[in-house]
């Protein structure tokens, strides 16, 4: 579908990852106004581009709902080519703003008003509504064939029967427009997917985001591609199935303690880099490097931990755990703590289970290596992120680095995985 994006400069790096969001999902977006001629062109193209969007998106905020600010011009725009703003306009509050100084054409529907990760909930927005204009055209065409055949039919029962009508093969040819996304084999990327695993990946928009803090590493921005991570560490269950598909006859530590009495909620821990390489093949996904886990867990606002700057509660994260029995009292399943996710919707990336990364460990890096950065080709160890349950609550933050050989098990290490957008 064609969208329009509208939005106040100040949001112009949200408004660059809602675009990328809904581009991977097959999308065509009028996002760059800064192109464009000024002047009198400058407004034609504008009132052009929302005349032939399929949907509008208002992203508001105190800025963009300024009397001074362009976007009041479009949604006036908008207002004067659709009266009927249901389906074909999404306004979005991106940031805390007085409802009544939004215009009353946006308030004419709902507004959405997301939590945790904008792009992605504006993606799943757009999705839906292009799946109800797609109903639309379909139940169109298939009403447009209905009466079709029905006219068909009575002329024929009504044609005189001494008559021998001629057909005109070019006339009784009948077109339908195959809605745009119903190929089988077509596969636009979306806000979350499910893996050959079940497990759930949502999407982190590419961009820039503020990585290390000067003191576990050196700050610097870093850009990353789009990609999607497990919502969730690999659980015992799924660890299970892959030893079982395998073959493989090396179980994690403290296995035999496992039982069944968890029900595979829990993360596995105990498996080394390797083990925990191949199932991520297996499944068809791979470790996440460190900048992508890195901004995965942190988002784009430099915070110090998955939830924001506050210190580690009880109802955020599992750490400071002293019990020594890893399924009987020291690790929680996975997911347990909601009010914990990062931006992006990521659950357990502070505490829990520490988790493996690709790359290998380093203490110095290349200052110009900052568009998806890997890594250097080899080191001490691969590198553990996110802390685990023994550790003291300022150690599960986001920025705190550990490393291992890559034969190394421990009692609090896990992993989740990762892909790149096709």
């Amino acid at each position: 579908m064609h969208v329009f994006l509208s939005y106040a400069s100040q949001d112009r790096a949200l408004a660059r990852s809602v675009e990328l969001a809904l581009c991977e999902q097959g999308h065509k977006v009028f996002f760059d106004r800064d192109d464009l001629p000024a002047g009198e062109e400058f407004h034609s193209r504008i009132r052009r581009a929302i005349e032939q969007a399929d949907l509008v998106i208002f992203l508001i905020s105190p800025e963009a709902v300024d009397a001074g600010s362009y976007t009041i011009t479009e949604v006036e725009i908008a207002e004067e080519v659709r009266k009927d703003p249901n389906g074909r306009i999404l306004p979005v509050v991106v940031r805390p703003t007085p409802l009544d100084a939004i215009a009353p054409y946006l308030k004419a529907v709902t507004l959405l008003e997301p939590q945790g990760n904008v792009p992605a909930s504006i993606a799943l927005a757009v999705q839906r509504l292009a799946s109800q204009q797609r109903r639309k055209r379909v139940r169109f065409v298939v009403t447009a064939l209905v009466v079709a055949v029905a006219v068909a039919v009575s002329s024929y029962l009504l044609w005189p029967r001494d008559m021998t009508p001629s057909i005109d093969s070019e006339s009784s040819t009948v077109a339908t427009d195959i809605p745009p996304g119903t190929r089988a084999d077509s596969a636009p990327a979306t806000a979350s997917i499910v893996g050959k695993d079940g497990v759930s990946g949502v999407i982190v928009p590419a961009g820039n985001f503020t990585m290390g803090n000067d003191e576990d590493s050196p700050q610097r921005e870093i850009y990353v591609d789009s990609f999607y991570i497990d919502a969730t560490e690999v659980t015992t269950a799924n660890f299970d199935k892959f030893l079982k598909a395998t073959g493989s006859q090396e179980t994690p530590l403290e296995w035999e303690d496992l039982g069944t009495r968890t029900g595979g909620t829990f993360p596995v821990i105990g498996v080394n880099w390797y083990e925990a390489n191949a199932y991520c093949e297996w499944v068809g996904r791979r470790l996440p490097t460190e900048a992508e886990w890195e901004k995965a867990a942190r988002g784009t606002d430099g915070r110090k931990f998955p939830w924001g700057n506050g210190p580690p509660t009880v109802n955020l994260a599992n750490y400071e755990n002293a019990s020594p029995m890893a399924y009987d009292g020291g690790l929680m399943p996975v997911g347990h703590y909601p009010r914990g996710q990062s931006p992006y919707g990521v659950y357990d990336m502070a505490g829990n289970a520490a988790e493996w990364v690709a790359d290998w460990y380093t203490e110095s890096f290349d200052r110009g290596d900052v568009r998806n950065p890997r890594g250097p080709e080899t080191g001490p160890g691969k590198v553990m992120r996110g802390g685990g349950r023994f550790d003291p609550g300022p150690l599960v933050n986001s920025t705190k680095r550990y490393h291992a050989s890559r034969d190394n098990r421990d009692a609090e290490v896990g992993f989740r995985c990762a892909r790149g957008v096709r």
